[in-house]
């Protein structure tokens, strides 16, 4: 009798010990797939204005582009995009002599973006945050062309991205730099980006293998204009369309505000990367083609003689002169489907 009940006993034991194997087991599984689920988090720094106008750092929250992701909607995981997106198409063919009005581009190139201009690929994590910045002044018709040809660009680059559109308020002199340095702060007051396109409204690229991203140094991406017979004008030249890092950006004190009317400013900005022992890259000049919609010069934007002799001062002047001494207000900021206009007083003289 004892020994039937040291049987039963022992394989009881036995049992209750392969039932409790096999839910540590289950649970494992469960608590692994439930990790999966969770967006591992960094902190960031951003930058921001306090009401004195200063530049001061706030933290903020970013998402790790290497981590993999659930989409609740689809039920399957989202991994990074690579790194040379699929669906480009190389040279592409641009014709500004047809008629385009805002209204159409919506209908024809609006249907993946989110309001002001938004986009995010659906079915991988873009490994750039970009926001595209544009200075602005009564281009309206130029504006339709550059968002028709650049929103399916940027989409097929699988970039998260946004369209900033940053609008001089009032008849002053035009200043294009001032305006950039404008448009990296109110974009970062909506998004941890960490790369910055620069692009005149009147330059459409002619090579979507032309990467609107930031690269280990400053980029500069118009370098084969057809108004220059698609050749660099010089060697130094900075000009039309560029990129920079957040990191970059900060390094060289961002853009001159100093610069009023045409001319100069780009120089500057060549100078300043160089002085702070950084670099220039570019694409070739096949893939770095580029368009310029024709135009005569606007009103309040013309040469500025005084501009080419601050060049000689840029080494001592940039410490002084860019993001630590920028002064605007913001008067109006429009969301539409297309882009983020804001409309910016930087206290522009008349003359």
């Amino acid at each position: 009798m004892l020994k039937k009940l040291f049987v039963f006993l022992s394989l009881f034991t036995f049992l209750s010990l392969v039932c409790f194997a096999v839910f540590l087991l289950r649970s494992q599984n469960s608590f692994s797939g439930f990790l999966t689920m969770i967006q591992p988090v960094n902190r960031i720094t951003t930058i921001s204005w306090n009401s004195k106008h200063n530049v001061q750092e706030t933290e903020a929250t970013e998402v790790t582009h290497e981590m993999v992701v659930t989409s609740a909607s689809s039920n399957r995981t989202l991994e990074s995009c690579p790194d040379t997106p699929p669906d480009l198409v190389g040279p592409l063919h641009v014709d500004f002599n047809i008629e385009r009005s805002l209204e159409k581009v919506r209908k024809e190139v609006g249907s993946p973006l989110r309001e002001g201009g938004r986009y995010k690929p659906p079915d991988c994590i873009s490994q750039h945050k970009v926001a595209v910045i544009i200075p602005f002044r009564n281009r309206h018709e130029h504006l339709a062309h550059w968002l028709y040809y650049l929103h399916p660009i940027l989409i097929r680059q699988q970039l998260d991205y946004s369209i900033y559109v940053i609008n001089q308020d009032g008849d002053g002199v035009f200043n294009r730099a001032k305006l950039m340095n404008a448009g990296y702060f109110e974009a970062l007051k909506e998004y941890d980006y960490e790369c910055f396109v620069f692009s005149d409204i009147d330059l459409v690229p002619l090579d979507d293998r032309n990467l609107y991203r930031c690269f280990d140094s400053p980029r500069h991406l118009a370098v084969a204009m057809d108004k220059f017979n698609f050749h660099l004008p010089y060697n130094t030249y900075f000009g039309g369309v560029s990129s920079l890092s957040k990191q970059q950006f900060l390094k060289i004190n961002g853009f001159p505000n100093t610069y009023w009317g045409w001319g100069g400013e780009d120089d500057d900005i060549y100078r300043r990367v160089i002085f702070r022992g950084m670099s220039v890259s570019r694409p070739d000049s096949l893939t770095g083609k580029y368009k310029m919609i024709k135009h005569k010069r606007d009103a309040h934007n013309e040469p500025n003689p005084k501009n080419p002799d601050k060049l000689s001062n840029t080494k001592w002047t940039m410490d002084n002169d860019g993001l630590n001494s920028l002064s605007y207000t913001v008067k109006e900021i429009v969301k539409d489907l297309l882009y983020t206009f804001i409309t910016v007083d930087i206290q522009a003289p008349l003359s």
